[in-house]
């Protein structure tokens, strides 16, 4: 593994033990790679993903002309609100993964909360 994705790695974990999502308001876990953004809300009680959803599913694919950009984590935070406000989750945990609160991390949240949900 490269060196920054294990300091990566290292921050989500100090940042996961503080932490944990309920069946009220479960934790948001974002993962971003170069071209995709991935999302998964889960339920730390029972170890369990409630739901998740990424730029690479065959449903959402034909959306974004290219995943890794400002503009497709802002629609891909638009549509996940819509996703999780017809499963009943409107409160949140935001788990950002050790990735700095930046670009395409602050865009997902901004349209998250532009979407409704709380956190």
């Amino acid at each position: 593994m490269r060196k920054k994705e294990e300091l990566r790695l290292k921050r989500h974990n100090r940042i996961k033990m503080r932490m944990t999502g309920t069946k009220e308001k479960p934790r948001l876990v974002v993962h971003r790679s170069l071209k995709n953004i991935s999302a998964q809300v889960m339920d730390d009680t029972v170890g369990k993903v409630l739901f998740s959803l990424s730029t690479n599913d065959k449903a959402t694919r034909q959306k974004f002309s290219s995943a890794g950009n400002l503009k497709s984590a802002t629609l891909f935070g638009e549509l996940f609100a819509q996703v999780a406000k017809e499963k009943g989750v409107n409160k949140v945990i935001f788990d950002r993964a050790g990735y700095l609160y930046h670009g395409r991390i602050k865009s997902f949240a901004e349209a998250l909360r532009k979407g409704g949900m709380e956190f």
